[in-house]
């Protein structure tokens, strides 16, 4: 059975929130209605964001003091993430909104720090974002693609029984990923 891109994606999402619930008295909504296909996507651009930096074994707490510009990386990254789980709902008429997604998503990773470092975090990781979407070199290229299909890779696992694999084996890539991004952006 075909099931349309957006369901899926708030399907994850749901599933996602469920994995990441700490009380058992607290249960994710089990009416896919009740979830909308953008706040899906930034909900498991920031996930999965998440889920790359335990995976790289990076810390955030230490790189805000000893290498800030490392934060707006966890931004470029999310953001990228963003745009490829977003990019399938436009033959769904459903437009991303990357201006409110970036808030959403700096202030989901980064919930606590001042709007000053917030507004440097989202300002430095959309030039960044524009940087790497715009290149035409092959490294970038080949990254774009393989976050790409490593956000498709996962919506699939996530929701189809027939996947061979199941997202638990694909999260650890995106750790892959961001220590890639991570060593093109390291300060000397």
């Amino acid at each position: 059975m075909d099931i349309q891109y957006s369901k899926r994606i708030k399907l994850m999402h749901a599933l996602c929130l469920a994995d990441t619930l700490h009380d058992d008295k607290a249960k994710p909504k089990l009416d896919l209605n009740d979830y909308d296909a953008l706040a899906a996507a930034d909900y498991l651009s920031c996930y999965v964001t998440f889920k790359a930096i335990q995976a790289a074994e990076r810390s955030p707490l230490a790189e805000r003091t000893e290498n800030f510009d490392m934060l707006s990386v966890y931004q470029a990254y999310a953001l990228l993430a963003y745009a490829f789980f977003t990019r399938p709902l436009a033959q769904e008429n459903i437009a991303p909104k990357l201006a409110a997604a970036q808030i959403t998503i700096a202030k989901t990773l980064f919930a606590g720090l001042p709007d000053a470092e917030l507004l440097e975090i989202v300002q430095s990781g959309f030039h960044k974002f524009q940087l790497i979407g715009d290149a035409e070199v092959a490294h970038w290229a080949e990254f774009r693609e393989n976050l790409d299909k490593l956000t498709v890779a996962f919506v699939i696992a996530g929701t189809d029984d027939e996947s061979p694999h199941d997202k638990e084996e694909i999260t650890p890539l995106f750790g892959q990923l961001l220590s890639q991004l991570c060593e093109a952006f390291a300060s000397d």
